[in-house]
């Protein structure tokens, strides 16, 4: 007996992969072109760059920086990628603007800023807490929800005071962090409901999909339907530990899996990439509790603690999610997937913070391509 097709207004899905290192290559090439001739490189204007093609210079200028990166950010009314440098040595400002970034001193170093990641792990890793890195202010901003008070909030400032001024600042929300892994109807699975991510294509050429790893540990197989027969069975899951992300591969290998996302009302939005978040990036969630959300990016590499555990290297956000939103897709408006719901902090009419797993990192994990793999 052949499974069920999950239908096309159902499903939460995106594009092609990554191209980032190419199209990279070919924009530091235009940028570093531009500065020939007479034009001096201190004298060139930072250019008007589109978020896809900001979060591509990210990579390659970090690396190219080493000691002198503190982080980057996209401005997005004036269009503008914004590299923050540490010291005063002009050629590495040089560098920068000849990429057509804006160069921006601060204290912090990105090596700095890690480390200090490191000791709050070490020492304030408690349930309800979290953690990431705000290039805007270049420090980390660490939440604590409503359950840490008494000796465990002592503990978190104390920590945090101890990794000396001008490096975290500490903040507290008014919800409670958990996962949003039940009160959906888009799949279903051991009494759980999440959404689906994004349809993949594995390694073998099989159809699946992506969706939240707190799901995938929570049930091996997944319906499109309350008590419905099973569509999908999961292959991967990782949760807690280094990532939230789980492949489903479908049960009938002629399933259907357009690269799209289903927006709601009949509307969908073409997906051409997956791509690496940044912060200032303005981005939608597509989830089957609370449907379509906008928000923006507020912080990277997020550290949460889950009361089931520990995640990290997480995208922080400001868009609002609620239970049964776990696994759906975060996305741009030009067409990029970024992200899978993972959990967060408040609702919907209260607002709070919402993190993601990073699409890039669970294709990577997983063995997977967006969408039909360029077929």
């Amino acid at each position: 007996m052949r499974h069920k097709r999950i239908p096309k207004r159902k499903a939460v899905l995106a594009g092609a992969a990554v191209m980032g290192m190419v199209a990279t290559a070919v924009l530091l090439q235009q940028a570093n072109a531009s500065q020939s001739g007479t034009e001096s490189a201190s004298e060139s204007a930072a250019k008007r760059l589109s978020a896809a093609s900001a979060t591509k210079l990210v990579q390659p200028l970090a690396s190219q920086l080493g000691d002198a990166y503190g982080g980057a950010y996209y401005d997005e009314n004036k269009q503008q990628l914004v590299v923050n440098v540490v010291g005063d040595n002009n050629a590495v400002n040089v560098q920068v603007k000849r990429a057509g970034a804006v160069a921006r001193s601060v204290d912090n170093s990105t090596g700095e800023l890690g480390a200090a990641t490191k000791t709050l792990a070490n020492r304030a890793t408690m349930a309800g807490t979290a953690w990431a890195t705000d290039p805007r202010t270049n420090q980390i901003v660490v939440t604590a929800d409503r359950t840490v008070t008494g000796e465990r909030w002592d503990k978190l400032e104390s920590t945090v005071d101890a990794l000396g001024s001008g490096m975290a600042r500490i903040q507290k929300s008014t919800g409670e962090f958990k996962t949003f892994a039940e009160g959906g109807d888009a799949i279903f699975g051991g009494g759980a409901r999440c959404s689906l991510g994004f349809n993949v294509t594995t390694q073998d050429g099989s159809p699946g999909f992506l969706t939240a790893g707190h799901c995938g540990v929570a049930a091996e197989s997944w319906s499109d339907a309350q008590d419905g027969a099973a569509i999908g069975t999961v292959q991967a899951a990782t949760f807690p530990g280094d990532g939230d992300f789980a492949l489903v591969t479908y049960d009938d290998p002629a399933t259907e899996a357009p690269s799209t996302v289903n927006t709601g009302d009949g509307q969908t939005v073409e997906i051409a990439q997956a791509a690496e978040a940044a912060v200032g990036l303005e981005v939608s969630r597509m989830g089957s509790t609370t449907g379509l959300q906008d928000g923006v990016v507020t912080g990277l590499n997020a550290t949460v603690n889950y009361p089931e555990g520990t995640v990290s290297g997480l995208i922080q956000t400001d868009v609002c999610a609620e239970p049964g939103d776990s696994g759906g897709a975060l996305f741009t408006a030009d067409g990029s997937a970024i992200g899978l719901t993972s959990g967060g902090s408040g609702d919907c009419t209260a607002g709070g913070e919402t993190f993601f797993q990073p699409v890039t990192t669970a294709l990577e994990a997983v063995g997977a391509e967006i969408g039909a793999g360029g077929n």
